[in-house]
């Protein structure tokens, strides 16, 4: 089902037909998962089918009309198409985080002296 028919559509008979939808692609999944499945491209073809009504809904409830092509802007004197001129857009700057700022060492941090190193020559001998 094409997403015009779908806007055709009443909002009840869309919602009714999710419904439907959902309850098939929940019995799909599992006869697919106990090997009944015959056609898996069902799973598929069902899960894009309840997206498009999910996106109609949406679209409906929100009181937005469905996506159209675009069509050429005409002048309000001559009648003709406008022709505007595209300005490419500026790349933005990718701005690396901030470096946090080193936290300043306290005294006592900073006189202790370095632990020393133990190897396993230096443990045989003591």
């Amino acid at each position: 089902m094409k997403a015009k028919d779908l806007h055709e559509r009443t909002v009840e008979d869309l919602k009714e037909l999710e419904k439907t939808l959902s309850k098939d692609l929940f019995d799909s999944r599992f006869k697919n998962f106990t090997n009944r499945l015959d056609n898996t491209a069902s799973l598929k073809t069902t899960r894009r089918e309840l997206a498009r009504i999910k996106t109609v809904l949406g679209q409906k409830a929100k009181g937005g009309s469905p996506p159209t092509q675009k069509s050429p802007v005409l002048s309000p004197q001559a009648g003709t198409p406008r022709v505007t001129e595209e300005k490419p857009i500026p790349k933005a700057t990718a701005s690396k985080p901030a470096k946090k700022a080193a936290a300043p060492k306290t005294e006592k941090a900073a006189k202790k002296p370095a632990a020393k190193k133990t190897t396993k020559k230096t443990e045989k001998k003591a």
